[in-house]
């Protein structure tokens, strides 16, 4: 398991670098052109990568810390402040949440860009859910119980499919809709933005489901996961912020 933990590390260190690199330039085109926009895709970008940055922590605790309770999960949890946050990150805990935080910036983004104003009981009623999956994150926790993992992981990709997959639709009407190729390029951009953010949590669900079964974890599919999260970087950056800051 410590190989397979080295492994997730090391990958997740390039995961974060190249997710880094494409941050600095969408933040460099919104110093260009200020626009708002493109901030939100920044910030929505940003609390991904953090929830990969703690992810990758917890390989790093693991590894490293030298704390017996972190590595050894048969130790009981001391029930310190300091042990409450460390097995919370090791568990992945840490990053529901910041991945909560970008998929609701994410619906305040598809709001902003189809300029359809909010749907008052919709905003609350995502809100409310909002809170519900980063509270659930956090505090309905037992070291060990995969099965509560599992319900964390199903948690959020119901709270990315419920803004994803309108984001899609809505993404894909709007480039069927126009005959302006710049604005046909970002549609179709956000299109498969929005394709490659719901299989990330997919990607994890399965993940935990394996090792539900018996698996070891580390399986294909976590992997897969931080993966499309670049590709989610790249298509929003190559279809929608550069070309739209070069008009």
């Amino acid at each position: 398991m410590t190989d397979l933990q080295f492994v997730g590390m090391v990958f997740e260190t390039f995961i974060i670098l190249i997710a880094l690199i494409f941050l600095v330039l969408i933040l460099m085109k919104y110093y260009e052109k200020k626009h708002q926009l493109t901030l939100y895709l920044f910030l929505i970008f940003l609390s991904y990568i953090i929830a990969i940055v703690f992810s990758w922590l917890s390989k790093v605790f693991i590894l490293y810390s030298g704390i017996d309770y972190v590595y050894n999960s048969i130790l009981p949890d001391p029930g310190t402040p300091l042990s409450w946050i460390l097995l919370r990150i090791i568990d992945f805990r840490i990053s529901f949440v910041f991945l909560s935080i970008g998929i609701y910036l994410s619906y305040i983004f598809k709001v902003k860009v189809f300029g359809k104003g909010y749907n008052k009981v919709l905003r609350i009623i995502i809100t409310l859910y909002a809170i519900f999956t980063a509270g659930f994150a956090l505090f309905v926790y037992q070291r060990g119980n995969t099965l509560y993992d599992v319900f964390a992981f199903l948690f959020i990709s119901i709270f990315m499919a419920l803004i994803y997959i309108p984001f899609f639709i809505e993404s894909l009407k709007s480039y069927k809709g126009t005959d302006n190729k710049v604005f046909k390029t970002a549609f179709l951009s956000l299109a498969i933005m929005a394709i490659f953010f719901i299989l990330v949590p997919l990607s994890f669900l399965i993940d935990r489901i394996l090792i539900l079964a018996g698996g070891p974890g580390f399986s294909l599919f976590y992997f897969l996961a931080w993966i499309f999260v670049i590709f989610a970087i790249l298509g929003a950056y190559f279809g929608y912020i550069r070309p739209k800051s070069e008009k």
